[in-house]
């Protein structure tokens, strides 16, 4: 299991690299902020869900890899404007310094931008379309722009903006995380059973399993910043740990890895991949208790190599 994982991470840091290096002028200072941006200390989380899923439905590697880069570069670009002096004014991203602060404000802009027009450039391509079909393309875009747009990413980080106008609670937290963070991750899994034509039923089910495993990761990281709670930080955000006792919160977690797993039930020992991605989730409020799933994905993940200060700036932006 730990093989195929890194190899999902090997496969996914190698096709990120040839999209960003074929042609342009590699070194010009906006190739050199997407690629500070995108290719180094990535975790691959969302392509890594894309690739599993659409292999437990059959689907082959090279078919599904264009639409998992897309994914994450969509979520790369997502970063470099969330920690913009007008949105969060974060200084670090991955333990370096964030693009702005690295290449200046405008250049970061340009770069998310870049990043955001080239996914979907990947997915539109002709190679692309031989392998998946022009329908399924066209279906395929739609969902993963609805995922990133108003009804999706944006829309709750405007919602995020708004929350210092708001008695936040448990139940705000989790609608809000379900769109900033959780429409990308459920549609990253989405994109894979897409490609590897699973049915309306296995379709749902991948996607309540997609669901729980964004909002028990987003749960589990401010668990692990409970150091860092505060209900107002000068940006009008909050945690759960805000608003639920760390026994709570904990307890929510296990709800939703028991979620998961009875959504992988059917698939049996070919969604083992699927499964462990959940238990290491949820295994990081364990403080130790979860050790052997920890171990088995933290390479492919790099979550163990997230700092502190990193994960108390990179909120909903696993």
């Amino acid at each position: 299991m730990e093989q195929y994982l890194l190899g999902c991470r090997s496969s996914i840091d190698k096709a990120l690299e040839r999209y960003l290096n074929r042609g342009g002028d590699g070194s010009s200072i906006l190739h050199q902020a997407i690629c500070y941006s995108a290719l180094d200390a990535g975790k691959r989380f969302r392509p890594t869900l894309t690739l599993a899923v659409g292999e437990l439905f059959g689907a082959k590697r090279r078919a599904l890899l264009p639409f998992a880069c897309a994914v994450e570069l969509i979520h790369c670009y997502s970063l470099i404007h969330d920690d913009l002096p007008a949105m969060d004014n974060d200084d670090l991203r991955r333990g370096k310094p964030s693009c702005h602060k690295r290449f200046g404000e405008a250049i970061a802009l340009l770069a998310g931008d870049a990043l955001l027009t080239e996914a979907f450039f990947i997915m539109s391509d002709p190679k692309a379309t031989r392998l998946v079909g022009g329908p399924v393309i066209a279906k395929l875009i739609r969902e993963v722009s609805d995922a990133a747009g108003i009804r999706g990413m944006i829309g709750g980080q405007t919602t995020e903006l708004e929350l210092a106008k708001r008695k936040v609670t448990p139940a705000v937290l989790e609608n809000l995380d379900r769109l900033k963070t959780g429409a990308l991750i459920s549609t990253a899994a989405r994109v894979g059973a897409i490609i590897g034509g699973a049915g309306n039923k296995d379709l749902e089910r991948v996607t309540r399993y997609a669901q729980a495993l964004g909002l028990a990761f987003q749960i589990t990281d401010d668990i692990l910043d409970g150091h860092e709670v505060s209900s107002d930080n000068g940006k009008g955000t909050v945690n759960y740990l805000s608003v639920m006792d760390p026994a709570k919160a904990r307890e929510r977690v296990q709800a939703l890895l028991n979620d998961c797993l009875r959504e992988l039930r059917p698939y049996g020992r070919a969604a083992e991949s699927l499964r462990e991605l959940a238990r290491f989730v949820a295994s990081r409020t364990d403080d130790g208790a979860g050790n052997d799933a920890r171990s088995v994905v933290a390479s492919m993940t790099g979550f163990d190599g997230l700092q502190p200060h990193d994960a108390a700036t990179q909120r909903r932006h696993a």
